[in-house]
């Protein structure tokens, strides 16, 4: 366990704020830019990782709800990750949700918010306190009850949310396996991780996407 204050955590938390006050600035086409549709994924992947930066300009409670559940499992998560595993994780999930948009959601539906960033911040508490042997109950049912609201709630991506989730369950995983092995060890298998989600995706752009331009 490492000791240290959420610094990552605040730096992420500012980063969106600062995005929202653009994006609700008359005329701003900071929505539209960095935004994410399946569509879009040939043309420009980078909107895979920057619509996780973005929220809903017409509903201040998108954004509060999510920069709030951020910090209060990063400023737990990250001093015991460190600052660059944990900003590894963040970035991770919130690839990971995009991918899960691009296999299981409409080709053309625009998605935004650090949800999936979220989801896999709760996956990756989730299995920490199982690799430690702690109770893991009631974040388990903090987890279901979240997924459950983008099933049942209109304008809700329950498929991003499943997809941070699994992302930041799967890199945890890793770290909470190899914590007793040399640091390159490590790295090489968040880098496998790495490699496995970028073939998700290619897989998804040829499964999915591609007959949509033949």
């Amino acid at each position: 366990m490492k000791s240290g204050q959420p610094q990552v955590t605040v730096w992420l938390i500012s980063i969106n704020l600062v995005i929202w006050f653009t994006q609700v600035i008359p005329g701003s086409s900071v929505t539209n830019t960095l935004l994410y549709a399946p569509l879009l994924t040939t043309m420009e992947p980078w909107r895979m990782l920057s619509a996780g930066f973005v929220h809903s300009p017409d509903s201040p409670w998108h954004i509060l709800i999510n920069i709030y559940s951020i910090y209060i499992f990063g400023r737990v998560i990250e001093p015991m990750l460190g600052p660059i595993r944990f900003l590894t994780l963040y970035l991770f999930s919130i690839v990971g949700g995009s991918s899960a948009v691009l296999w299981l959601g409409s080709p053309v539906v625009p998605v935004v918010g650090a949800s999936g960033a979220f989801f896999g911040l709760m996956g990756a508490y989730f299995i920490m306190l199982r690799a430690i042997g702690d109770k893991s109950g009631q974040l388990l049912g903090l987890i279901a009850v979240n997924l459950a609201f983008g099933f049942f709630i209109p304008g809700i991506s329950w498929q991003g949310h499943l997809g941070g989730l699994l992302a930041g369950m799967a890199i945890t995983g890793v770290y909470a396996n190899t914590r007793y092995k040399p640091a390159l060890t490590q790295n090489i298998q968040v880098l496998a991780v790495g490699v496995l989600l970028v073939l998700v995706i290619y897989a998804g752009v040829i499964f999915r996407l591609g007959p949509l331009f033949s």
